[in-house]
């Protein structure tokens, strides 16, 4: 006669013990199941890690209520924190003063013959102020929507990259406070929204009174356009979107010269912020935005448990019996 079960299995756990205690120790991350089955286990902060890693290395695409959601709470919280900044009229005069002399010193200051000899050619200005007020704002939500369909892997860093420079953004217009060249005392630029009854601004006309007037430095229309135009000419297929991607930003650039709304200073520090968002980026993600892969990979599937055949229920049943 054999020796009872349970003294054979104590036998094994000692020898198994015994074992584990020479350099041969088995690993602490599988268990295994009687009759030979097995199965993977980890402890929560050794899943949520891999997860992490995972979601940096191929970000998923969220969903669609989720990103509506994100796109429009925040952007609630950025205008309320940018038109709640103290409206220090008087620190803002003399920073524009010392901007505008900087650029005199720099010799670039070339802002208000732009303004006046633009606003001479009608047609061109109100084009211009219509182009200032809504394309800012329609061609980053469709590039938001483009990324989000065509490239759903690279989404999610794109937007953070964009969420990132607009952060530091409210930093710079709360600590530098500036008024845009129309608004500067003895300036001599042009109020071209104003003077042409277009709408323009939102510093401008009847809404001024609810808008921070000196929210110039830096400038989000040169941060936002130049995100959308680096996506689009590092991801579009056609040369001649390429090309369109390039020149949405400079274009940009002149119109917000050429209304008086920003300084060259401004587009400057404005692309400085977008650079420090793609690096914020890159260090989230662990790569470059657009060097990621343009599909997520697939979630790993859990491998099901095998179970032996004389487990089941009527193998169990039969056995109780």
């Amino acid at each position: 006669m054999g020796e009872p079960t349970e003294i054979q299995q104590g036998r094994a756990r000692r020898a198994e013990a015994a074992h584990g205690d020479g350099s041969g120790a088995r690993p602490a991350s599988s268990e295994r199941l009687p009759d030979g089955a097995t199965r993977a286990t980890r402890t929560r902060a050794a899943a949520l890690r891999d997860r992490i890693r995972d979601q940096r290395r191929s970000p998923a695409r969220p969903r669609v209520w989720f990103e509506l959601a994100l796109i429009g709470i925040s952007y609630w919280i950025y205008s309320i924190v940018r038109n709640a900044v103290p409206e220090q009229e008087a620190i803002a005069q003399k920073h524009a003063r010392w901007i505008w002399d900087l650029e005199h010193s720099l010799g670039i200051a070339v802002e208000r013959s732009i303004n006046h000899g633009v606003d001479s050619i009608g047609w061109l200005i109100t084009g211009m102020n219509y182009y200032y007020a809504t394309l800012h704002f329609v061609v980053t939500i469709g590039v938001l929507i483009w990324l989000y369909r065509r490239h759903p892997g690279r989404y999610a860093a794109a937007r953070a990259v964009l969420f990132i420079t607009t952060g530091i953004a409210l930093v710079g217009f709360y600590g530098f406070p500036l008024a845009p060249p129309r608004l500067m005392t003895d300036g001599g630029f042009i109020d071209t929204v104003k003077v042409h009854g277009t709408w323009g601004s939102m510093a401008s006309g009847p809404a001024a009174h609810v808008s921070n007037q000196f929210a110039a430095m830096p400038s989000m229309h040169i941060g936002w356009s130049m995100w959308c135009g680096l996506a689009i000419f590092c991801l579009a297929r056609r040369t001649w979107v390429r090309v369109l991607g390039l020149l949405y930003p400079a274009a940009t650039l002149v119109v917000i010269v050429s209304t008086a709304n920003h300084f060259w200073m401004d587009a400057v520090v404005g692309e400085l912020c977008l650079a420090l968002g793609f690096l914020a980026a890159r260090w989230l993600y662990h790569s470059w935005v657009y060097k990621l892969p343009q599909v997520p990979a697939r979630e790993p599937v859990e491998e099901p448990i095998t179970v032996p055949e004389q487990w089941s229920e009527q193998a169990v049943g039969s056995a109780r019996r």
